[in-house]
């Protein structure tokens, strides 16, 4: 389909909250193949429709090692979460640097996917990290609010 522009931190439409996804449209396919394209393109692995100019509750993230396996998730909640992790974490929309953030290791978020069924997608480690991330976009929170510490240069050690 097609790349789309990543906005970046300063940006307003990034600190928005996005509305609920009511019916699966033409439109809003594109939208999400258009997701797609852009975060494999920028090698990302989770892109939230805010991040590219859309008011939208919709998510892509794509954890697996050959970056084949997205997940789509419409109106995504966060239904049960626990543990903690704490690790290094970046964004598409805050380029060439990074942060340590504190997020719960297990989350099972309920959504709808790209054929509006609802799904219970339940993740450890990276994957509940992005889920979290992502949901984050959508209530217009950037990850720099929650990092311990300073925001490093990419290259720098943690």
């Amino acid at each position: 389909m097609a790349i789309r522009k990543i906005r970046v931190e300063g940006d307003p439409i990034l600190y928005k909250t996005s509305k609920e996804v009511s019916a699966m449209t033409n439109r809003n396919r594109e939208l999400i193949e258009d997701m797609l394209d852009t975060m494999y393109e920028a090698n990302g692995v989770g892109l939230a429709a805010p991040q590219i100019g859309v008011l939208k509750r919709i998510v892509v993230i794509d954890v697996s090692e050959e970056g084949n396996e997205p997940m789509v998730l419409i109106n995504p909640v966060i239904v049960e979460k626990d543990g903690e992790q704490t690790g290094s974490e970046g964004c598409l929309s805050v380029p060439g640097k990074h942060g340590i953030v504190t997020r719960a290791e297990h989350v099972i978020c309920s959504a709808l996917d790209e054929n509006m069924k609802e799904r219970k997608i339940e993740g450890t480690g990276l994957l509940a990290r992005a889920i979290q991330h992502e949901l984050d976009h959508l209530e217009g929170v950037i990850y720099t609010s929650k990092v311990e510490g300073d925001l490093m240069e990419n290259g720098e050690e943690d």
